[in-house]
């Protein structure tokens, strides 16, 4: 068996002030995907930020204090890649692939558009190139654990006020008919849905108001897989315990191993 977890930080500093790195080490995690570190690799290739028994891979942003992605593994991976192939992803810090064997993992930082129209055009056209990306790996005989923020909610069930959030960035109609192709003709699965069906399971709340506290929030982390992989996940869950960002652990069991 083999558990990976997958976070939104919303800064590394601060959901390490928050606790985060003593949860973890509890956890019992063969790999940990971090989403939007906004600290640069110099700082974190040190304790606390490269947690004991790990190897610690990190993909910043050339903008300071902007995005960034981690991955920590226990087992050394074959391979890491950092680049997806266009400006927006690669000088943005949002990609590491860790290969072991034909199993690839990797932490997802998929841009926002909530700033406006002229971040959502690059959300889009982010969507556009990664989906020629996704199409390639379908045919590349790997299969795939893609973890993270991927500013999407799928389904109505996937956000509690759904009906007023329509037009929306995050739940754009456009934006849902991706996820539609992803997990349709492309093939890829959303392993949390594999196992609960449920309403409510958010990973995402807003800082206005009492949206955490009130459960008003957004399914927006994922770890979407290959088709393969769909009879390996033993079981799922959303941490919600402890709060180390305005984002929630996802938590997920599979029947695999990394040697």
């Amino acid at each position: 068996m083999i558990r990976i977890i997958t976070l939104n930080v919303n800064g590394i500093r601060s959901a390490e002030k928050k606790g985060f790195f003593s949860w973890l080490s509890k956890q019992n995690a063969d790999v940990v995907c971090l989403q939007e570190t906004r600290a640069p690799q110099s700082l974190l290739s040190a304790f606390p930020f490269t947690p004991k028994g790990y190897h610690a891979f990190f993909c910043d942003a050339k903008k300071k204090g902007y995005s960034g992605v981690a991955l920590y593994t226990r087992e050394k991976p074959d391979q890491i890649h950092t680049n997806l192939g266009w400006h927006e992803a690669d000088n943005e810090g949002r990609y590491l692939q860790a290969d072991f064997g034909k199993l690839s993992v990797a932490s997802l930082y998929l841009p926002s558009g909530t700033s406006g129209e002229a971040r959502q055009a690059i959300k889009y056209d982010f969507l556009s190139h990664y989906e020629k990306r996704l199409q390639k790996q379908r045919q590349d005989g790997r299969e795939y654990i893609l973890c993270g923020d991927w500013n999407i909610a799928h389904q109505n069930i996937d956000l509690k006020n759904w009906r007023s959030n329509q037009k929306n960035s995050g739940f754009l109609p456009e934006e849902r008919a991706w996820l539609d192709k992803l997990f349709g003709p492309l093939g890829y699965v959303d392993a949390f849905r594999v196992i609960n069906h449920e309403p409510d399971q958010y990973t995402w709340w807003s800082h206005r108001g009492q949206a955490r506290q009130n459960n008003v929030g957004w399914r927006i982390d994922y770890q979407i897989i290959t088709p393969g992989l769909k009879n390996k996940i033993l079981a799922v869950n959303i941490y919600k315990e402890e709060q180390f960002s305005d984002h929630a652990p996802l938590i997920i069991d599979y029947d695999l191993t990394l040697s």
